[in-house]
């Protein structure tokens, strides 16, 4: 009798895990099956915020990384906890790093688009002086 007390949360941890998008196959898979049950689904989405929270999964990954179980060593979870901490911090150097890459990239793109658009400017102005003083010496 246990096992048939405990699917509905085996169920909901299998969805949790999948992501939001498995919760919105099961609802439609309910509307269009027994639309009560896609009702339900809907229903329980937006009273348990399943809805509208944005939980992808790096935040789950973050989660799960910051309240880690113990093993029962404590060597061991002190070394697991420094190593997980020195892992993010790198991974943010790394996404910082990326971010002013980007941006030195973006940078030079927009210089060398507006050195060119001075340069042909300089070119349209020295056409035009041209033909302004060819008509005048004839």
């Amino acid at each position: 009798m246990s096992s048939v007390a405990t699917w509905p949360s085996q169920a909901e941890n299998w969805l949790d895990n999948k992501g939001k998008p498995a919760w919105i196959i099961a609802m439609v898979l309910g509307f269009i099956f027994f639309w009560p049950v896609g009702l339900a689904l809907l229903f329980y989405m937006i009273w348990s915020k399943r809805m509208f929270s944005c939980s992808s999964k790096r935040t789950r990954y973050s989660e799960k990384a910051v309240g880690f179980k113990t093993s029962g060593n404590t060597a061991f979870d002190a070394y697991k906890a420094e190593t997980l901490r020195r892992l993010q911090d790198e991974q943010e150097a790394f996404e910082a790093f990326l971010d002013r890459l980007r941006a030195a990239k973006d940078k030079s793109e927009f210089d060398q688009f507006m050195d060119e658009r001075a340069k042909a400017a300089k070119a349209a102005k020295k056409a035009a002086k041209a033909e302004d003083s060819d008509p005048a010496d004839a």
